[in-house]
């Protein structure tokens, strides 16, 4: 499997791809893959001819120093995953902080048109300029002809299309549906940290979605609301951060239903220290 570290030998290898006329994809990641990774790369694959991995801690998105440290560091198990891929269509670029940001590891400013300042935005500080820095920066390196994410952060999602929008970036951004564990756990590389009361704790955090979900088709938005919060009021190891239901398009919370828009419920919820997030579509 092609592997670069280096800003610079990535270039050429692209340049030469891109030379013989090869369509490319790209599926950022932060490392520490699951099967959720694994089917975002097996949709590239067969979307196009080579699928460049990123893996890359990015430390301008964290605006928790601890939870950046602890982020697991994984990247020979990584690398042995992707090999049961594919060991020919996939690069993998796993650089250095300072390969990416020159020796200034500093977000730009962007303007999202507000999607930035909901939910995730409004919990974790700067979040998103950190998002959108980064993915511009695999976008301008990599020039892929498609990238993709899951819908896991649906948020995250809906930013980077407005960033390849804004900017006119001549990239075809491909959401990806959640890939869950059996026990319905939306999978995330934090799930390896729960302790065992807590992993079998969250599976609760799915099921109260799935039966928003149905209330939502009877009930307004703010009695599902009411509900959710009642339910986790209720649970010993899980602790409510947010549950919002919003409109897909502006991700502002919905105040009265309407049969013209397109609504999904997200949720953000503590167990233990570890932060987990998840979301579903409502109608």
């Amino acid at each position: 499997m092609e592997f670069h570290s280096e800003k610079q030998q990535i270039t050429v290898a692209i340049d030469a791809l891109k030379t013989k006329g090869l369509t490319l994809g790209l599926v950022p990641t932060m490392g520490a893959l699951h099967e959720g990774h694994l089917q975002l790369v097996k949709k590239a694959i067969d979307d196009n001819d080579k699928v460049v991995v990123s893996i890359f801690i990015n430390p301008t998105q964290f605006d928790n120093k601890e939870d950046l440290e602890n982020y697991p560091r994984t990247l020979e198990n990584d690398m042995n995953l992707l090999k049961t891929v594919s060991k020919d269509k996939i690069i993998v670029y796993a650089p250095t902080v300072d390969d990416i940001y020159e020796g200034k590891a500093v977000s730009q400013s962007f303007d999202f048109d507000g999607l930035e300042f909901e939910m995730e935005g409004r919990f974790r500080d700067g979040h998103f300029d950190g998002v959108g820095t980064i993915v511009k920066r695999f976008f301008d390196i990599v020039k892929p002809h498609n990238a993709y994410f899951g819908e896991k952060d649906f948020q995250q999602l809906q930013i980077i299309k407005k960033l390849v929008e804004k900017l006119h970036i001549p990239i075809h951004v491909v959401g990806c549906k959640i890939h869950r564990e059996t026990s319905g756990l939306a999978m995330s590389s934090r799930n390896t940290r729960l302790k065992p009361a807590y992993k079998k704790a969250a599976p609760f955090i799915y099921k109260t979605l799935t039966t928003a979900k149905k209330r939502f088709g009877t009930k307004s938005a703010n009695n599902v609301l009411k509900w959710v919060e009642k339910q986790f009021a209720k649970h010993d190891l899980l602790e409510l951060e947010y549950f919002i239901i919003a409109d897909v398009k502006t991700l502002k919370p919905v105040k009265r239903k309407s049969n013209k828009k397109t609504y999904r419920a997200f949720i953000a919820v503590y167990a233990d220290d570890i932060r987990l997030i998840d979301n579903i579509a409502l109608n």
